[in-house]
């Protein structure tokens, strides 16, 4: 596949893995209000990942299609960072990953406005007044649970403590960014210095040099992308061609 195909369908593949993963909520939020923003974020994302998926099935051609895309990859096939396909663990651990992510997604998708693909270009614009608000919404949940209780506190260090080792990833340029320009690395300054700022707030010290954890971009995940994929996909492979 050509460059433009693989980060194509890396961009869409962390969009619908993340929104899968956040759906796991829907009618578990801790509250009302909440169990409903959350499922909305997971829209969003979904959202978001048919209109790369779309674009990569125009550039594939041969029949590809969004949920061919989507429904009939293998693990191997996806192009995901494995930040975005960690379990949720519970209300603190997935809050977390959402800002992680989100604070990255902000800042990608300001980059890829000036994109000289303008098909990537414009769905980073369609898509960013969406992540903004994933970014605040996450950044006050960061703050409101560090700040909060004792038990909230310890909740958000130890999911800090899980997901740390996966944010490294998202700034190592895989080889189809390098073969596009698409200067990752260079977003880390702004993404460390949000999450420093958030961090400050919460009251939760930056972790020092971590070993981190690679392999998701060129499609080598950890143990839980199968079985999400498994949920995932089972209505298309146990049903070939279905339709809703």
């Amino acid at each position: 596949m050509s460059s433009i195909i693989n980060y194509t369908l890396h961009l869409a593949d962390n969009a619908l893995i993340l929104g899968q993963r956040n759906s796991e909520w829907c009618g578990h939020g801790p509250v009302l209000e909440q169990d409903i923003a959350i499922t909305n974020i997971s829209l969003d994302l979904i959202g978001q990942a048919r209109s790369f998926y779309q674009y990569a099935a125009a550039l594939i051609g041969d029949g590809a299609t969004e949920d061919s895309l989507a429904y009939l990859r293998t693990e191997r096939e996806f192009n995901n960072c494995l930040l975005v396909e960690q379990p949720n663990g519970d209300w603190a651990q997935t809050l977390l990953r959402q800002f992680f992510f989100s604070s990255y997604q902000f800042y990608l998708y300001r980059y890829l406005l000036n994109h000289p693909d303008t098909r990537i270009a414009a769905i980073a614009e369609k898509s960013l007044k969406e992540v903004s608000y994933h970014l605040r919404w996450s950044s006050e949940w960061v703050i409101r649970l560090g700040d909060g209780t004792d038990e909230s506190h310890r909740r958000l260090k130890a999911a800090l403590d899980e997901l740390w080792s996966y944010t490294g990833e998202l700034f190592l340029p895989a080889g189809y960014e390098k073969d596009l320009g698409i200067d990752v690395a260079s977003l880390e300054v702004d993404w460390s210095k949000k999450v420093k700022d958030i961090f400050d707030e919460a009251n939760l010290a930056v972790p020092g040099n971590v070993f981190m954890q690679t392999g998701g971009k060129s499609g080598m995940h950890s143990e839980h992308l199968g079985h999400l994929l498994t949920e995932l996909q089972y209505m298309q492979r146990t049903f070939p061609g279905c339709e809703w």
